[in-house]
């Protein structure tokens, strides 16, 4: 847990303030200096272009954090609000909600991103909306079940008989309740949108500007493992250590908050 912890402020550090880590910029190059092996000089090594490995993989934590984030707020937020919904009118409007949702689910998370972004185009915003919308429909459905088990309790009915609105009722008495299993969710989907993020980068369809993330620092090494294999390993370990580290934390956090896991 401490060593989890210790490793997701490591990278916030590095994506909120990468000057103070990073040897230098990632758009510097030397010509001199081209697929050089890790050493003193160069901790992780230098890529195709005579770029330092460790800057890059220290600047584009930036870019995979504000997508597993940025995605997951997103995606939470509309899954909640249509699971909230879906539960307290019932009758045919959840009904409605819950067939499109199905149908939504059916198509795998990640094929679904694909076909957005390839849509979109690529680019941070589009890679962002494309994972998000991949993910509501998951929280539209844990949402849902919880409210349903809390929407016929003894204080939201007397909530509704003194009058409270039903904004109230949803904001102030069903969603406090509902809230527990979400944000564990919502803390293990930051992995899973890293990784998805990567993956669309890897394919081309994510984040390719001049800040890259470790994504589409994967495709531009990969031509050259045989050589570099420093090129692919230390993104490639930094999205392993990453998306390790916030499940961790999501499963101890699930732990914590579950209370038959409490009880033992």
């Amino acid at each position: 847990m401490a060593l989890s912890i210790t490793t997701l402020v490591f990278f916030a550090l590095c994506a909120l303030v990468p000057s103070w880590i990073a040897p230098s910029l990632p758009t510097d190059m030397h010509s001199d200096a081209i697929l050089h092996a890790p050493a003193a000089a160069h901790w992780f090594g230098t890529d195709q272009f005579g770029r330092d490995v460790f800057s890059l993989v220290v600047y584009g934590a930036r870019q995979s954090l504000l997508i597993g984030v940025a995605a997951v707020l997103i995606g939470c937020s509309v899954g909640v609000s249509f699971g909230l919904l879906a539960a307290y009118a019932g009758g045919w409007l959840d009904a409605l909600l819950m067939r499109f949702t199905d149908v939504w689910m059916a198509i795998p998370n990640l094929l679904l991103a694909i076909a957005i972004a390839t849509a979109l185009g690529p680019g941070l915003a589009n890679t962002i909306l494309a994972i998000s919308v991949a993910s509501i429909p998951r929280y539209a459905r844990v949402l849902r079940g919880q409210a349903m088990a809390v929407r016929g309790r003894s204080f939201v009915e007397a909530a509704r008989a003194s009058g409270a609105s039903h904004i109230a009722i949803l904001r102030g008495h069903i969603l406090p309740h509902c809230m527990a299993p979400i944000l564990v969710m919502a803390t293990l989907g930051v992995g899973s949108s890293i990784l998805a993020g990567s993956s669309l980068s890897f394919l081309g369809m994510g984040v390719n500007d001049e800040h890259p993330d470790w994504g589409y620092l994967l495709t531009q090494g990969r031509g050259y493992m045989t050589v570099a294999w420093w090129t692919v390993t230390f993104p490639g370990f930094a999205i392993t250590a990453l998306v390790v580290s916030v499940n961790l934390l999501g499963d101890a956090l699930r732990r914590r908050l579950d209370p038959r896991q409490a009880r033992r």
